[in-house]
């Protein structure tokens, strides 16, 4: 092979390298990428899909339970929901013979769409009386909601506990229709 026919089957291939390196730069790789890309949002597509399809299987239920949530949350009138709570406040103490030194009442809105009475309930009893009064709190039907629980002995046997709460109830703030 002679000089000149060597160097043009040099540049040939320099040629057809950079040709083969630039195709692969500006087209093999992006479309590359763009088939990955694809391939995650169909997973992340079809995993929505299936999320969708089980809660329209449960659309029933959760209907059912929302209907329930928001029909024990508080009153939208302020003064309605801060009577509704103290009653409650003041039924439960009764029924597990504790005593309430104070109640605290406080409005928090959160967003457009609900506000959260938050209440500081100090209070002493028999420990018997505290298991029963957080219980009622905690199990009943009311969007009440248990944030802190503070507990010290009053005697040295710890039969008298004083108690400090921190309880939030739910407001639904109505929407337009």
């Amino acid at each position: 092979m002679n000089q000149p026919q060597r160097q043009k089957a040099l540049l040939i291939a320099t040629f057809a390298i950079a040709g083969v390196w630039l195709l692969d730069r500006a087209i093999l790789s992006p479309l590359a990428a763009a088939w990955k890309n694809r391939a995650a949002q169909i997973v992340e597509l079809r995993k929505q899909v299936s999320q969708g399809l089980v809660l329209c299987e449960r659309d029933a239920t959760l209907r059912q339970k929302w209907s329930m949530m928001s029909s024990n949350t508080l009153p939208v009138e302020v003064s309605n929901a801060e009577s509704r709570a103290l009653k409650a406040f003041d039924a439960w103490a009764k029924e597990s013979q504790i005593n309430i030194a104070s109640i605290k009442p406080q409005w928090r809105h959160n967003a457009d769409d609900h506000s959260s009475l938050e209440c500081r309930i100090d209070a002493s009893g028999q420990i018997g009386a505290v298991a029963r009064f957080l219980h009622a709190v905690e199990k009943h039907p009311m969007a009440m909601k248990i944030e802190t629980v503070e507990l010290v002995s009053r005697d040295n046997d710890g039969q008298q506990i004083a108690l400090a709460l921190q309880v939030s109830g739910l407001q639904l703030t109505p929407t337009g229709p």
